[in-house]
């Protein structure tokens, strides 16, 4: 059983790895790019380091890390291939449309993808007309994941106090940076890129709780479901 929590008055969701499968596309596509350029990675790898940080933060530390000069059309390749695999491989999580139809409080979406990015990934998936407006990304804030700053400004644009959130993320650093931010967090470990691989959770990454499945998102709080 869930231990008992306060009901939030905003759920905050994650959109990579949490409504669409598609973190595991992503670091494939990572992987197979950078081997060209001589850096030799893995997916456990890439899901410990990686996982939850917006991409210009990623090559950044690549470059660090591994020491290797990306050209300045690294990006643009990559995104362009990227979009070229979510067209033919991206899906939805399974049950997440019909979670958020039966919301009965308000939510919106706070990812460290690019507008361009996330707007392409929801149209591909389907869940463009659940959110409208209500959509934040790491661009809007001067810090990405793991600092708090995203899901602040997202809690703000809302209307919403911190300790009101609810935040479903599904990396480590996703959920570091809601407990940075004072909010309730679960972790969903559904997601392919997760599978055979949940790291280990240090003690300001631990979440409220874990789900592996929308089915069981009312589990997570009780009263969070509009009444049918």
């Amino acid at each position: 059983m869930h231990p008992a929590l306060p009901p939030p008055r905003l759920v905050i969701f994650d959109c990579d790895g949490v409504l669409i499968d598609s973190e595991v596309i992503s670091a494939n596509m990572l992987i197979v790019e950078l081997a060209g350029y001589g850096v030799a990675m893995d997916m456990d790898f890439v899901s410990r380091h990686f996982l939850g940080r917006s991409y210009p933060v990623v090559l950044s530390e690549v470059r660090t890390r591994f020491g290797v000069a990306l050209p300045e059309h690294f990006e643009a390749d990559y995104r362009s291939r990227l979009l070229a695999a979510f067209q033919r491989d991206l899906k939805v999580m399974p049950g997440v449309r019909e979670a958020i139809l039966d919301l009965a409080l308000p939510y919106c979406l706070a990812t460290s993808s690019s507008p361009e990015r996330v707007r392409q990934s929801l149209v591909l998936a389907g869940l463009t007309d659940l959110f409208g407006p209500r959509i934040y990304t790491a661009s809007q804030v001067s810090r990405g994941k793991p600092a708090p700053d995203l899901f602040l400004f997202a809690a703000r644009q809302m209307g919403a106090a911190p300790a009101e959130c609810l935040v479903i993320e599904d990396s480590v650093i996703g959920v570091k940076a809601a407990r940075a931010a004072g909010m309730q967090v679960w972790r969903f470990i559904g997601g392919s890129h997760l599978a055979g691989r949940i790291a280990e959770e240090p003690a300001d990454s631990c979440p409220d709780g874990r789900f592996a499945s929308f089915a069981d998102f009312y589990d997570v709080v009780p009263g969070m479901r509009r009444a049918r």
